[in-house]
């Protein structure tokens, strides 16, 4: 089975320019705690809810003038479309990552699969398990660095 048969398709992303107050209320819109920021047609990082508190809040930024590229993580770990959902599963088990973009094979991004993705429609609980236990495991996610330019 591949990525493509299990991802979210219709991802909305949002500008780097765009402010942490638009980037939380787009959040909230679509019930996600994420957000892909692209830029070019082009995938330039990712925002999450914890960004937006940890990179922007607590760090006393006015969410009205800081924009998602001053808290959004880059580097982002992503997979393709037409690659094994088993393969995509173990990437973000061994990253413990919750959520993987999908690019295609231009570098665009096309989609998203979820840990709930994966449980639902490869229907192998114990295979979803394991993947969810190595996720959950505490690790240094919190010592992800700030933003920087590509």
């Amino acid at each position: 089975m591949q990525v493509r048969e299990v991802m979210t398709r219709g991802v909305e992303c949002i500008a780097p320019e765009t402010p942490l107050q638009q980037a939380a209320a787009k959040m909230r819109e679509l019930d996600t705690g994420c957000l892909p920021v692209c830029e070019n047609n082009r995938l330039a990082g990712m925002v999450t809810d914890r960004d937006i508190v940890i990179r922007g809040i607590a760090e006393a930024r006015d969410p009205r003038t800081c924009t998602a590229r001053d808290v959004m993580t880059c580097g982002i770990v992503h997979c393709l479309a037409d690659d094994d959902v088993e393969e995509a599963a173990q990437l973000m088990k061994d990253r413990q990552i919750r959520r993987l973009l999908v690019l295609n094979r231009n570098k665009q991004l096309v989609g998203i699969v979820s840990l709930g993705d994966l449980a639902v429609d490869t229907g192998d609980d114990q295979f979803s398990g394991e993947i969810l236990e190595r996720v959950s495991e505490r690790g240094t996610w919190h010592n992800v660095p700030l933003a920087t330019p590509y």
